[in-house]
């Protein structure tokens, strides 16, 4: 599945078209912008974030062929900022343009099945799964990995979404009703230390640059804070990139992608999920090392030569805003200079969607967490 693409190396003043005007597509846009490149994003949301920092919006679906042919023809070189994107469609605009991520690492992990293959054939360390294509696999699923473990669909789902946990017999009607709507994979719930990730960008000549291992902390299934460096063995790090370093044997990334990780409570490392794109959890990058997960994707996919090495510049904690966060905390982000807000500019502020971010630069982190923690602690859990 791995593949070898030329590069070109683009000018200063070229333009980079984006599918995807959310935040982490603003936020490519930044980074290109101060590296004098001009911007073009497509996004069906005529409010996108996006827009509003590109020099040119295209407001169309993602699977309108004739606008993403548009994109294209008025860009230099193509990138995304999220997965859910026709893998086809994609396909057809490299074959046409000049896309160095490719289609492959999206056809493969749209479905987490056909993730979970790769990372199997890949010889990575993963838990135990199980193909969920009727009600009755689930028989399967509690003889071969038995109770816990976790139903997820096959397509869609982020944020927990399109999941339920199995812990006993009575959580299979919940399950059931799951796989009724649409097939799924089940796989061994694992009693976790931390959860973890690693931020890596593939450049030109298989360049590799890695961030810092991010511990990060999940709430209702959304990511709450980021943690850098994490705090682990350095051999965990080390087992992260040999776990990095078998996927990317298999499979042909460029860009900036993230791999998540889960670490049991005997210590023992196991690949999660990976997104093929800048990643919530490398935010504190933007000021916490000297590039930031944006800039090295925007240097990877213009052909640029990467860092060698990324240098956190001070230990950091990262925390999602949500849209309850903003009414807890508003009044307070101008008594708090140390706090590096990010608002993203969407329109309609929701609960649990995700509006924002703020990164703290610390010598101390477990002072800065507990009084972030406390400053956080109105919040809805």
């Amino acid at each position: 599945m791995k593949c070898n693409m030329s590069f070109n190396k683009l000018k200063f003043g070229s333009t980079i078209g984006i599918i995807g005007g959310g935040q982490l597509g603003k936020m490519m846009a930044q980074s290109a912008q101060s590296m004098g490149y001009k911007v073009i994003v497509l996004d069906p949301d005529e409010a996108c974030p996006c827009q509003y920092v590109a020099h040119e919006f295209i407001h169309a679906n993602y699977d309108d062929q004739a606008a993403l042919n548009q994109l294209a023809s008025l860009s230099d070189v193509i990138t995304y900022e999220f997965e859910n994107i026709s893998a086809s469609q994609l396909e057809y605009l490299v074959s046409h343009y000049n896309v160095p991520q490719g289609y492959q690492a999206i056809q493969i992990l749209q479905d987490r099945l056909s993730e979970k293959q790769i990372l199997k054939e890949s010889n990575c360390n993963i838990a135990p799964f199980v193909q969920l294509t009727n009600t009755e696999d689930l028989n399967d699923a509690i003889s071969s990995i038995g109770y816990p473990f976790i139903v997820k669909t096959r397509f869609g789902g982020y944020d927990g979404k399109g999941q339920v946990l199995v812990e006993k017999a009575a959580d299979l009607k919940d399950a059931k009703a799951l796989i009724e709507v649409e097939e799924c994979v089940a796989e061994q719930y694992l009693k976790l230390n931390k959860e973890v990730s690693l931020t890596v960008t593939i450049g030109a000549n298989n360049q590799i640059t890695y961030f810092p291992l991010q511990e990060n902390e999940h709430r209702q299934q959304v990511l709450f804070k980021t943690v850098v460096p994490a705090r682990t063995d350095e051999s965990i790090e080390h087992s992260a990139r040999n776990e990095v370093q078998k996927l990317i044997n298999n499979v042909h990334f460029v860009g900036t992608f993230t791999v998540e990780f889960f670490i049991d409570k005997s210590n023992a490392l196991y690949v999660n999920e990976i997104a093929p794109r800048p990643h919530n959890s490398g935010h504190y990058s933007i000021e916490a090392c000297d590039y930031s997960q944006f800039d090295t994707h925007i240097l990877a996919i213009t052909g640029q030569q990467l860092p060698q090495e990324i240098e956190l510049l001070k230990p950091a904690i990262m925390m999602n805003l949500l849209g309850k966060d903003l009414d807890l905390l508003e009044n307070q982000f101008s008594e708090n200079p140390e706090w590096h807000v990010h608002i993203y500019g969407k329109e309609m502020r929701k609960a649990n969607r995700k509006m924002g971010h703020l990164t703290v630069l610390t010598e101390d982190i477990n002072q800065t967490e507990q009084a972030l923690l406390k400053a956080f602690e109105g919040r809805a859990i």
